[in-house]
């Protein structure tokens, strides 16, 4: 069993949530964090530059993607990942699973790997475990996932079952060839919307060994409740000496709730893409910036907000922005949704010291009832 890289440094006394760090090779994590995801090695509409200044600590890059274009030799020839795109923090790879998943019509499951096609060219292209670990050690990511198997929702028991036990035996054909110790590798858990499955994945993946653990195969459109029970279901049978990392998850109150069950890593596209679609988060609410309610707003954004966009531009300009689909509207909303998301961070990380924390979400659900 590997020494762990994470660090407990305070467990609240009102739930599960905790406060604690994750080591790596560029760099100590705090935890709770949200990392912004990075899939074509650029955080979209935003340089490496906004997000130190706004404080993102490690970012998320995409196996899948990296491996059909660029591909990941040609991102090693850079020094990785780190020196291709100019990211000098921590980075995590997902292995790929998810999005092979996502084109179920490209994609044949066996035993030995995925084969799918290109969504590109449709060229056919093949993904086992060993070549996910292999893609990754090439890209140099600080964190790597090993290859698993997504489920669709919802999905009949035996199918979950045979899913879920293919994901523990992939899950151990990449530990077996993950050879640069320097590069974390962490478990992912399935078993859908089962909880005794979800905890047998847990327990194969703890006898095999991860530097952490992470649990897949949520918000692919079951309730919200039932990914918070899915949580609450797998985290008992998780090490609390290692880091928790909830996949692909999801709006702040997510962020709020996933803390309180025990999560310790978060990552979602939604602050990316809402900003690019002009759905911006506040610390009142959502704010819908195209309604013509904004067309001569002088105000800022958030007026609780210190990100450059709120310091700097109205919400007439904004909207202004974004209805005449000018680039840099991509750019402003992205930095604040963002930057929104990692200052939501650090205020649970310091309700978590003092802990507060039962009270930092019940006041977080009081101001955005005040819209």
């Amino acid at each position: 069993m590997s020494h762990s890289p994470y660090t407990l440094h305070k467990q609240s006394s009102e739930c599960a949530a905790r406060r604690g760090e994750v080591r790596t090779k560029h760099g100590t994590i705090q935890t709770p964090v949200f990392m912004p995801v990075g899939t074509q090695a650029t955080v979209k509409s935003v340089t490496p530059e906004n997000l130190l200044d706004m404080g993102a600590q490690i970012i998320l890059g995409n196996t899948y993607h990296l491996y059909i274009r660029p591909g990941h030799q040609l991102i090693e020839s850079f020094g990785g990942l780190h020196g291709f795109m100019n990211w000098k923090l921590p980075i995590l790879t997902d292995s790929g699973g998810f999005q092979i998943f996502s084109l179920q019509e490209l994609a044949k499951i066996t035993e030995e790997g995925a084969a799918f096609r290109s969504h590109l060219d449709g060229s056919k292209l093949f993904l086992s475990p060993e070549d996910a670990i292999n893609v990754q050690e090439a890209l140099g990511s600080d964190i790597m996932m090993c290859l698993d198997t997504c489920i669709p929702q919802p999905a009949e028991r035996d199918l979950t079952i045979e899913k879920t036990n293919l994901t523990s035996r992939w899950a151990a054909r990449c530990r077996k060839v993950h050879t640069k110790k320097d590069q974390l590798l962490f478990g992912i858990v399935q078993g859908g919307m089962y909880p005794d499955l979800r905890a047998q994945s847990a327990r194969d993946l703890v006898d095999i060994g991860f530097d952490g653990y992470a649990i897949g195969g949520l918000s692919v459109g079951e309730t919200k409740e039932e990914m918070y029970a899915m949580t609450e279901a797998t985290i008992p049978h998780l090490p609390p000496e290692h880091a928790r990392y909830l996949m692909g998850v999801g709006t702040p109150e997510d962020l709020v709730e996933g803390v309180w069950r025990g999560v310790d890593m978060f990552d979602c596209v939604m602050p990316t893409r809402n900003a690019r679609n002009g759905t911006l988060f506040t610390s009142k609410g959502k704010v819908v910036i195209k309604n013509s309610r904004y067309r001569e707003d002088k105000a800022p954004l958030d007026e609780q907000c210190s990100c450059y966009t709120c310091l700097n531009y109205s919400r007439a300009y904004l909207r202004h922005l974004f209805v005449s689909r000018e680039i840099l509207s991509y750019h402003l909303n992205t930095i604040h949704n963002l930057h929104y998301y990692l200052d939501l961070m650090t205020q649970i990380r310091n309700a978590l010291e003092k802990d507060g924390y039962a009270q930092f979400r019940k006041d977080f659900y009081g101001s955005l009832e005040n819209e």
